[in-house]
């Protein structure tokens, strides 16, 4: 692509490119980091960078906060010094002339300082608050964008960090923070567009975000691909590309299926099935803010920067019955209420719901027979014990009469999910897929399939459900005729 003209810079599209921990986890990975972005801010004009922190960083600090609330002091001393490490022993590979090192060095010192003042009052109090997780854990991504700006800096390349709590604004439900889109797209707008107009690179934080009043919050794990979506949304953008180890999105898990091939085009509607039923591909808000306003998002692999990657937009797959791949949920429990006296009694489901919604857990998968004598569904492990006994709370008059006969649950079990364009449309497809399972006499437990067009979610036996996805991925989307 020829060099854009300097005076249609301000004219053009943005490109947004979010580059996930490993992408900017070393000296290497962040080196062919910046060499992408010096590429396309070259052939594209105007290009936002969203910058995660470096793998494993994140879950550092983390432990330090942890062990500050344990009054751990060399735990979380221990945690602060291995942060430290990775991050000098980084600036100290970078090609960096001695002062632009030494400048990113003093950067990095000075946010390790504060979270060293961060675990010292965490111990002091003996605990941590979200809104002190989230000051804390926002750290990763601050000390990263100042390393890959050292870089883009020592490589001539006009650039400017960004700490992303200055542009997205947010509830104040820490940890897990809901943006507010137009109060965010007046501040990235204001602050972003003229950086753009000036041909500097915006390196923004992913993951952070800040309330109304200024508190920093976050988005949640995996929060930097939403922060990638929310700017490509403000700013217009021509495209978003996430960037990552792998060469797109995958048809299934390839440490499971070690034929599992890269899947060139999805929907929004299929990703989004995708990231709920398990698959590591996007945080899940993520599509909404580019589903909206049709911005295609590409995923790629800055190992592999060549390969064309996984494009997902708007246009629907011109194979109406296409099974793009099959995902697992695991370490969850299957919980059944059963009862032949449930038979026609009104509200037993509502209350059933009610009692799991008072131990906020999540619903996975739900699965009712028609005779109406026993409901069941699948939530995460690790609320099993307490919503059994909410749920015999609720419902123990109808216990004590045996028109319900048990609440129990079935632990060990996984959610294997089979996601394509315009499933339930097309005749034959739940044929192929159960077809596939009896060959290797792989028992269902439960099955489900909602209103939407674009999966059959299973329940199946945790010993059998790697063997489930095997022959699935075999039967169905290998051998099936797609």
């Amino acid at each position: 692509m020829d060099k854009i003209n300097e005076n249609e810079l301000g004219r053009q599209k943005p490109l947004v490119m979010k580059f996930g921990g490993t992408s900017v986890g070393s000296a290497g990975a962040i080196v062919q980091t910046v060499g992408i972005i010096k590429k396309y801010q070259r052939e594209r004009g105007n290009v936002v960078v969203v910058a995660s922190a470096m793998s494993g960083v994140t879950n550092l600090l983390l432990d330090c906060a942890e062990k500050a609330t344990l009054n751990d002091q060399p735990g979380f001393i221990s945690c602060i010094t291995q942060i430290k490490e990775k991050h000098l022993t980084c600036l100290s590979e970078l090609p960096l002339s001695a002062h632009i090192r030494e400048n990113a060095e003093k950067l990095i010192q000075a946010y390790l300082e504060k979270l060293l003042n961060f675990c010292r009052s965490i111990q002091t109090l003996g605990e941590v608050t979200p809104r002190g997780m989230d000051a804390i854990s926002s750290l990763g991504e601050r000390m990263n964008a100042r390393q890959i700006t050292a870089l883009l800096m020592e490589q001539h390349i006009p650039n400017q960090p960004l700490d992303a709590d200055q542009l997205i604004i947010t509830d104040d439900i820490f940890q897990k923070a809901h943006p507010d889109l137009d109060l965010s797209c007046q501040k990235v707008r204001a602050l972003v567009t003229p950086l753009l107009n000036e041909n500097i690179v915006p390196v923004v934080t992913g993951f952070i975000s800040a309330t109304k009043e200024g508190v920093t919050t976050t988005l949640g794990r995996g929060g930097s691909d939403y922060t990638a979506a929310i700017l490509g949304n403000c700013l217009d953008a021509d495209e978003v590309w996430t960037w990552t180890d792998v060469d797109g999105v995958m048809t299934a898990d390839p440490s499971v299926v070690s034929n599992a091939k890269v899947i060139n085009n999805l929907t929004f509607d299929e990703v989004s099935e995708m990231a709920y039923f398990g698959a590591k591909v996007l945080h899940p808000k993520t599509i909404r803010p580019l589903s909206d306003k049709g911005i295609p998002l590409w995923v790629k692999n800055t190992f592999n920067p060549m390969s064309p990657g996984t494009c997902i937009s708007n246009q629907a797959s011109d194979k109406p019955g296409r099974i793009s791949c099959v995902t697992t949920i695991r370490d969850v429990s299957l919980v059944t209420v059963h009862g032949k006296g449930m038979l026609g009694v009104p509200g037993v489901a509502a209350r059933t719901f009610s009692a799991v919604a008072k131990q906020r857990a999540s619903v996975l998968m739900i699965s009712q027979s028609s005779s109406e004598q026993s409901i069941c569904f699948v939530i995460s492990s690790q609320d099993q014990t307490s919503v059994i006994r909410s749920i015999e709370q609720e419902l123990e008059f109808e216990l004590s009469r045996r028109d319900i006969d048990s609440v129990k649950a079935l632990s060990r079990v996984v959610i294997v999910t089979v996601i394509g364009a315009g499933m339930r449309k097309t005749p034959g497809v739940s044929a192929r897929i159960f077809s596939a399972l009896s060959l290797e006499d792989i028992n269902v437990l439960a099955i489900a399939q909602g209103s939407s067009d674009y999966s059959i979610s299973m329940v199946i036996a945790e010993e059998e459900a790697d063997e489930a996805v095997k022959q699935i991925h075999m039967e169905v989307i290998i051998n099936g005729k797609q």
